[in-house]
């Protein structure tokens, strides 16, 4: 086995929710959003939310048993995120979702980490 098969919790499908989300929300209400927002929670995907200012994200998984629900927060500068898109729900890959959450323009992104828009 190696590093990258050590994987506590699988994602095949990442999901971005575009309207923001009150991050005092608990799992239950974050549940509740993905329900409206997605439909549905499917085994083995990520939902992401950010609240208004998109320095806080929120990432709720079901990883086809449970529920985990994981914060994180920008202390400077803010997450790359499409406020008032058009759609209210985007897929991110797995390169994008790195980026995203280390603050950089994950919009820019492509599989395998090309560049293809400025």
């Amino acid at each position: 086995m190696d590093a990258g098969d050590s994987q506590v919790i699988r994602i095949d499908t990442i999901w971005l929710a575009t309207a923001p989300m009150d991050m005092r929300a608990g799992t239950d209400t974050a549940l509740a959003r993905v329900v409206s927002v997605f439909g549905a929670a499917h085994p083995h995907t990520a939902y992401l939310f950010a609240n208004r200012r998109a320095n806080r994200l929120k990432v709720l998984v079901h990883d086809g048993i449970g529920i985990w629900l994981a914060a994180r927060r920008l202390h400077q500068g803010k997450f790359f995120w499409p406020m008032g898109s058009a759609s209210q729900q985007l897929s991110l890959n797995r390169v994008q979702f790195d980026a995203l959450v280390l603050g950089l323009p994950w919009q820019r992104m492509g599989a395998a980490g090309i560049i293809g828009v400025v």
